[in-house]
């Protein structure tokens, strides 16, 4: 369904995502607004990992609105504030996705809305339509 997209004429990814990922033109596509690392509850974890968790456990419950899950999602974009949570983030997005991994973009902004979030996750996704 999706074929990643990753050229021998240029340089590996440097971690486990695809340069890009090709979908079919038949297929359901969810854009997910950026999500942060909050539980319903209102709480938030001190730590990167334990707000990324939360960020892909949010987008787990949108994309399963859709009948989707985590295997559907073809592109991420994250977002996080500091170069020590790098790590972190790519140790949780690692644990989660699997060949043929996601493209994805990881940058280091200034903050986010609110001081106490490090990570902000947004994805798409696509499943057969």
């Amino acid at each position: 369904m999706h074929k990643p997209l990753s050229p021998t004429s240029i340089h590996p990814p440097f971690a486990p995502y695809s340069h890009a990922i090709e979908v079919s033109s038949r297929s359901r596509i969810v854009f997910c607004s950026g999500q942060l690392g909050v539980a319903p509850d209102g709480s938030v974890p001190g730590d990167c990992a334990g707000q990324a968790r939360l960020c892909f456990d949010n987008i787990a419950a949108i994309l399963a609105e859709a009948a989707m899950s985590l295997k559907d999602v073809v592109r991420i974009n994250a977002y996080v504030t500091g170069r020590e949570h790098l790590q972190p983030y790519m140790q949780v997005r690692n644990e989660l996705f699997t060949e043929p991994y996601p493209a994805s973009t990881l940058m280091i902004v200034a903050g986010f809305a609110r001081p106490e979030f490090v990570v902000e996750i947004e994805v798409v996704a696509a499943s057969p339509g």
